[in-house]
């Protein structure tokens, strides 16, 4: 057989028009992530009471701001958004409303939106905890500067349409310990003298995930870092801070450029105990940094979500050996009687407003967050780190880390061992309300959810590349 310009041409056309007949189509092309990020001050002054300490206090100035800080991303229709606070706890009651705001203005549906408070403890007080009630101003501009967050950094999704995440385990030990320090008379360290101490009851996590957020050419958009220490620490005391660190985000941020967000891990058994706030600053910096130059690129072939209600109990407790175990701690470690009895005063004035409540079910929510092969679980609480230590072990996913405090905040939440050792972060009050065992089932729930999550991404893996996405994403 002769072949010829024509017969070459003809046979083309033969094997499209088989191609079509048979049902095979081109590949679509390979979606791009697109990253937005931005940062909007939280409106504060120092007529507002301050939040972290068992008594209110005023500030007097800032010495840096407090922020709502903000990534959006996408691919395609699928869209994640996180929005990370400094401030000492975010609550569902004003946190719905910012979502429907957010869903409102660009379409991204609640269950895809991770809100997130730092848990600093120089910031104004958004909720009735300790000795201080929530103060109405400052939530009306928190709530406010979590929706203009999220909505401005989605607005900027147009100006980086060609993205990449590199990806870095990092780690930093010397910045926290684990704090629930047995003591020489079978008591667990809060505060005062610790002369005595014995041994720490709880591990300490010294891992520091970073997701830095880049444009194809290598420039910082967003950088993600997470970190599980109680955030108290601020350079100048007695003035409104983002504590150690906030500060180290806003310094990287200037000096490497994109929006820093930080994330708070399951730090409600660690503390800082012996670095100096300015040193802890550096060390956190540091550890950022080696963790972003050695960050390797991770594909982002995947956003999804899953966000579900989370049911448990109000404890039911006993009001004399409550008292018996805050009183005596306080007399023998704060120092004058006097002191003692002020704080006895301010966990028996919460025990009496929690009491008519015991036995009663609250729902709030765990949420799951997947970017690409990173998976991030928000829990509610101050999470004992042994809990968020489990979810990782269980977790599918290759890499996993937990923000603490997101969406909602139900108290400490410690594991059932911690409960029978006692201490300060299990006695009843507004910080720690939920009853024994709450713990160990926010664990296997959000694993389940990792569980579920990771075989839909499987799944979507394993489809052939013509039959890939879902039309959007649908979120849960």
């Amino acid at each position: 057989m002769r072949f010829d310009r024509r017969t070459g041409l003809g046979i083309a056309v033969w094997l499209v028009v088989g191609l079509l007949a048979t049902g095979h189509r081109a590949c679509p092309a390979v979606e791009t992530l697109r990253v937005g990020s931005a940062a909007i001050e939280i409106p504060a002054d120092d007529t507002m009471d301050m939040a972290g300490g068992i008594h209110p206090w005023k500030a007097q100035g800032a010495e840096a701001p407090l922020r709502a800080t903000a990534i959006v991303l996408a691919r395609g229709d699928e869209k994640l958004a996180i929005c990370s606070c400094d401030v000492l706890f975010v609550q569902k009651d004003f946190v719905d409303p910012a979502l429907a705001k957010i869903e409102a203005a660009t379409g991204i549906p609640p269950q895809r939106v991770l809100v997130h408070a730092t848990h600093t403890h120089s910031a104004p007080s958004a909720t009735r905890v300790h000795g201080y009630q929530r103060d109405p101003r400052f939530v009306e501009g928190l709530a406010t500067s979590i929706a203009d967050a999220v909505i401005s950094a989605h607005a900027a999704l147009a100006a980086h349409p060609d993205c990449r995440l590199r990806y870095r385990l990092g780690e930093e030990s010397s910045v926290g310990q684990n704090s629930r320090i047995l003591l020489g008379d079978g008591t667990i360290f809060w505060i005062g003298n610790r002369d005595d101490a014995v041994r720490p009851t709880g591990p300490f996590d010294p891992e520091l995930p970073v997701m830095a957020f880049e444009t194809a050419d290598g420039k910082p958009v967003a950088t993600l870092f997470n970190h599980s220490t109680h955030c108290i620490g601020s350079r100048e005391g007695g003035k409104r801070s983002p504590a150690f660190y906030g500060l180290a985000a806003q310094e990287l941020e200037a000096e490497q450029g994109g929006h820093h967000v930080f994330l708070q891990g399951a730090s409600g058994s660690t503390h800082n105990l012996t670095v100096p706030p300015a040193e802890m600053v550096i060390r956190i910096k540091e550890a950022v940094n080696r963790a972003r130059i050695t960050a390797t690129p991770r594909p982002v072939h995947r956003l999804d979500a899953i966000k579900e209600p989370f049911e448990f109990r109000v404890r039911v407790f006993d009001e004399s050996a409550e008292e018996e175990a805050v009183k005596g701690y306080c007399r023998k470690r704060v120092g004058s009687e006097e002191a003692a009895e002020g704080i006895a005063l301010v966990f028996r004035t919460q025990r009496a407003e929690i009491a008519p409540h015991q036995g009663e079910i609250r729902t709030t929510s765990i949420q799951t967050l997947a970017i690409g092969d990173v998976a991030i679980v928000g829990v509610p609480a101050e999470f004992f780190t042994v809990l968020g230590q489990e979810i990782k072990r269980q977790s599918p996913f290759r890499h996993t880390f937990i923000a603490e405090l997101s969406n909602d905040w139900v108290g400490y939440i410690p594991d059932s061992r911690g409960h029978e050792l006692g201490g300060y972060q299990t006695w009843t009050g507004h910080h720690s309300y939920g009853e024994p065992g709450t713990g160990e089932r926010m664990v296997a729930t959000a694993v389940n959810q990792l569980e579920r999550l990771h075989e839909e991404l499987r799944g979507e893996g394993r489809k052939q590349a013509p039959e890939q996405g879902n039309g959007g994403g649908s979120a849960r």
